[in-house]
């Protein structure tokens, strides 16, 4: 009888033991946090994977970008999206709000935003297109209404 009392306390031991080693911290992955302001949100830029460039045809021609990606857990979402351009480079920031002290989902949700890029007036060319990090191109083939 003593040997299966010991069985019996070695397995509660085990139970215990994992129990603890399950119920322990995870790690997350953070955003990357820009800025918390005065009225309790945190901003941040959105983790882009992927982009596609898309010209559609109409004249003057219109691009957009469709942007995917995934947003770090299930209460931040996309907040602005910023563009500028450099001679024939474009640079878009997608941004994140998030409440600050929210109790959130760990999840990773996806996204993708469509995005119509300011191409009115530009000249013929290749152009490139950055967002948050992931890059693309697209070439007009003719000058895009009145040439700046």
């Amino acid at each position: 009888m003593k040997r299966s009392n010991l069985l019996a306390f070695m397995a509660l031991l085990i139970a215990i033991a994992l129990t603890v080693v399950a119920c322990g911290p995870t790690p997350t992955q953070e955003p990357p946090l820009e800025e918390t302001p005065a009225n309790g949100s945190i901003y941040g830029k959105a983790q882009v994977d992927a982009i596609d460039v898309l010209i559609l045809e109409s004249f003057p021609v219109q691009v957009r970008v469709i942007a995917r990606g995934f947003l770090p857990d299930g209460c931040t979402e996309i907040d602005e999206v910023h563009q500028e351009r450099s001679g024939q480079a474009f640079h878009v920031t997608v941004t994140t709000l998030r409440p600050a002290g929210a109790i959130c989902t760990q999840a990773l949700v996806a996204f993708e935003e469509s995005i119509a890029l300011d191409v009115y007036g530009l000249a013929a060319g290749r152009y490139t297109v950055d967002v948050n990090g992931a890059t693309g191109s697209f070439e007009l083939a003719v000058d895009n209404g009145m040439v700046e």
